[in-house]
């Protein structure tokens, strides 16, 4: 089976080796985790590995969890067979090959719903943990999707894209010990904020009036040191007519994070992106929210990705610089589109929208596929300001020069089928332009 990939092209964006390279660089990252010299790399997939019984099920899963690639149809079902076969003419008992025919055929799913999906919301990490089922099988899918991700291409690991898994794998190990997905969580992400507040000196109480403006969903969607760092800023001038920008160092990684708050107005988001696009940043997440008087309380995490911009320096110019444009309502600035890669060039992706109710039937879940370039955020939020039509979130994929986004929606023209029809139609135009 393994002949049959030795020097196999992948026809994409972001795998930069052969399917057999690609095959053994995530088998000697799952290795590296188990050495000493490399511990303090990623410390917790150290300790998870060192922990874990029979680890070379790990190997045999990664050997095999891209084996199938070229055949046609789904590599991950193909494999699956592959991987089963192979346990069962090697006396492999019933419990491990479960395990490694496991891990091949989901190989893809944790990054899927860390990457796309919103993991403050309770019935996602249910229905992931309903899909792992047991500790063991968690931390496997964990260890192997770390592995098989850093090992596609040095451009698509990044720590924002961590952070995402190591938040699901603890939401899901909490629901597999009993616990019930969100009934805890905001109380304690409340008192861990408190505790952050009175360690920068502010007296217990001072959040209250500000907290009373936000609800349960700003709780569900933000880290308790994000929901500290908006407070500090905003307790005293959570009344402003003024807008308040304020950036600071991404706490995760490279790249920062960005907080606007201001009475809320049209076409916010799209300027936003405009802004930011023309500073030469990419947005790698985007969480909009609105508070009970109307004020908007934007959040975004900004990457570089050409690593030159001195983040100190752009600290100050996105404070003072976004601020007087949103207080002169300055129009939207289209960003500048520069030059496409010669990956997308030569290998273009036809671009994909689809749009459908949640299952709650109360927002619209939007996916877009497309290649990326310069200013295709602004693009996408263009056209939905056009049409009225409201944003609550954004999850920003990018896969090398292969974007995947996924935005949670809302407004009237969704729920009419003629208009929702033009809506993907004009944002399949908008991002066909190249």
């Amino acid at each position: 089976a393994f002949g049959r990939i030795v020097g196999q092209m992948q026809h994409d964006l972001f795998h930069v080796y052969t399917v057999d390279q690609h095959i053994l660089q995530v088998m000697r990252n799952v290795r590296r985790f188990t050495m000493a010299e490399h511990a303090h790399e990623y410390p917790l997939l150290s300790r998870l590995i060192t922990a874990f019984e029979r680890r070379w099920l790990l190997y045999l899963s990664a050997l095999f969890h891209d084996i199938a690639k070229g055949r046609g149809g789904d590599h991950s079902k193909l494999g699956m067979h592959d991987a089963r076969l192979f346990c069962l003419q090697h006396g492999i008992d019933a419990e491990d090959a479960d395990l490694v025919v496991f891990l091949v055929e989901h190989h893809l799913s944790m990054s899927s719903v860390a990457q796309k999906q919103d993991l403050s919301d309770p019935e996602t990490i249910r229905a992931f943990a309903a899909l792992v089922r047991t500790e063991r099988r968690l931390t496997a899918l964990y260890v192997l999707t770390h592995a098989d991700i850093r090992g596609t291409s040095p451009k698509v690991w990044n720590a924002w894209r961590g952070k995402l898994l190591e938040d699901l794998y603890f939401s899901t190990l909490r629901v597999l010990q009993g616990e019930s997905p969100g009934a805890s969580g905001t109380p304690d992400r409340q008192e861990e904020a408190r505790h952050l507040l009175r360690y920068f000196g502010l007296r217990e109480g001072i959040e209250n009036e500000f907290w009373a403006r936000l609800d349960t969903v700003y709780f569900m969607r933000h880290e308790a040191d994000e929901i500290a760092w908006h407070t500090r800023m905003l307790y005293f001038q959570a009344n402003a007519s003024t807008p308040v920008v304020k950036a600071r160092p991404n706490q995760v990684g490279d790249g920062l994070q960005v907080m606007v708050y201001a009475p809320d107005q049209p076409d916010l988001f799209m300027r936003l992106c405009g802004f930011f696009g023309r500073l030469g940043y990419s947005i790698a997440d985007a969480k909009i929210h609105t508070t009970t008087d109307r004020h908007a309380l934007d959040s975004f995490i900004l990457l570089d990705p050409n690593r030159h911009l001195n983040s100190r320096d752009m600290i100050a110019l996105i404070e003072t610089g976004l601020a007087e444009r949103l207080q002169n309502q300055t129009l939207a600035e289209q960003p500048v589109t520069g030059r496409l890669s010669r990956e997308v060039r030569h290998f273009p992706i036809t671009p994909e929208v689809l749009i459908k109710p949640d299952e709650r039937k109360q927002h619209h879940i939007m996916h877009v596929t497309a290649a990326d370039r310069p200013g295709l955020l602004y693009s996408v939020a263009r056209v939905l300001a056009a049409h009225h039509i409201n944003l609550h979130t954004a999850k920003i994929t990018t896969l090398g020069d292969r974007v995947e986004d996924v935005f949670l929606v809302s407004g009237a023209e969704l729920e009419k089928s003629t208009t929702l029809i033009r809506l993907e139609q004009e944002l399949l135009g908008e991002l066909a332009i190249l």
